[in-house]
């Protein structure tokens, strides 16, 4: 359900409905089927794994997201929860964690998105409440990414909705919403920030993926629309390192590349 490079580009973390998070050293030697062999696995989440990312600068530490309401800072090399977000006996989220997101300024801060159609702040320094509490959604909350700024972050969610928000007012800034030409509203499962924060992308269960002007509230345009596109759910998009293409993974088993001058698919 979810994977994530560390820092360095040596390892990478995946997990799903085992509820495991597992972490793979690339530069291990493969077995005898050309498999890479795990290399630690986290274990103690009560549902599955939705989402994970590591620390900002650090391959030691990730965070995770979890269908048993609660998110976990990992200590990958011992294998070790160091603190748990949410659950039973703390201030958290009352439904599934679907995503979660590290500041990219202060990594203490991470911010979550749930089944229970709020976003949650949270610093890891003070694991036993969450830091402040986002209303607005009115469906589950698929995706959570931070602004660049590290001040604010985005939101997506199944009410067809994007949102912007800021930490450090806990007030919503804008509302992304296409315009809605039937009486079905596509959901969102997937955002991005461009570099600069100026477009944000978000990928919808109908296949669109839009670019939207975060300032303006506005789409600039929707890569749905053009020749060759996505036939099915956009699942998951990403920018490349230098933030000159976008490539989008959907559920009618394709990836494609968009960059400036144009569009490939690789299938």
């Amino acid at each position: 359900m979810t994977c994530a490079f560390s820092p360095t580009g040596q390892s990478v973390a995946c997990g799903g409905l085992d509820s495991l998070c597992s972490v793979y050293n690339l530069n291990s030697p493969v077995d005898k089927d050309g498999n890479l062999p795990v290399a630690k696995t986290l274990t103690g989440h009560k549902g599955y794994v939705s989402s994970c990312q590591y620390v900002p600068d650090e391959d030691t530490h990730l965070i995770t997201g979890s269908g048993d309401h609660t998110c976990v800072l990992w200590d990958i090399t011992t294998g070790l929860k160091t603190s748990v977000f949410g659950g039973e006996f703390q201030s958290g989220h009352v439904s599934d964690v679907l995503s979660v997101s590290i500041s990219g300024s202060n990594s203490r801060l991470f911010v979550s998105g749930s089944c229970d159609k709020t976003a949650r702040l949270w610093d890891t320094r003070a694991a036993s409440r969450s830091v402040l509490t986002f209303h607005g959604h009115e469906n589950d909350v698929n995706a959570v990414k931070f602004f660049p700024d590290g001040n604010r972050f985005g939101t997506g969610s199944d009410d067809g909705t994007c949102r912007l928000f800021d930490i450090r007012t806990g007030h919503q800034l804008q509302i992304y919403k296409p315009q809605q030409v039937d009486d079905e509203t596509p959901q969102v499962k997937c955002i991005a920030f461009s570099f600069s924060g100026r477009l944000l992308f978000a990928g919808y269960s109908d296949g669109a993926c839009y670019v939207w002007d975060t300032l303006l509230a506005k789409a600039v345009l929707d890569l749905g629309s053009l020749q060759n596109s996505h036939v099915n759910q956009v699942s998951c998009l990403g920018l490349s390192a230098d933030g000159s293409a976008l490539c989008t993974g959907s559920h009618d088993t394709n990836l494609k590349i968009w960059a400036y001058g144009g569009h490939r698919r690789v299938v």
